[in-house]
């Protein structure tokens, strides 16, 4: 299920749509890195090139790939 989420980035208030396990593996990486999930989001809005949504899947996509995050 898709849930949308209201963040700060760049000082100002947006919302983010994503699937409950995007955000649950966002969380899982801000806390592996020693970031808050606010920090984490503001990185990948800072590179991206499209939309913010499909930035942060695409930043867990790359965490799994990379080994950083380790499925179950």
């Amino acid at each position: 299920m898709i849930t949308k989420h209201s963040v700060k980035v760049a000082g100002h208030a947006t919302s983010v749509s994503l699937e409950e396990e995007f955000w649950e593996a966002l969380r899982q990486i801000a806390a592996k890195r020693g970031t808050s999930l606010a920090s984490l989001i503001a990185s990948v809005d800072e590179r991206r090139a499209g939309n913010l949504s499909s930035g942060l899947r695409l930043l867990v996509l790359e965490a799994y790939r990379s080994g950083e995050m380790c499925r179950g």
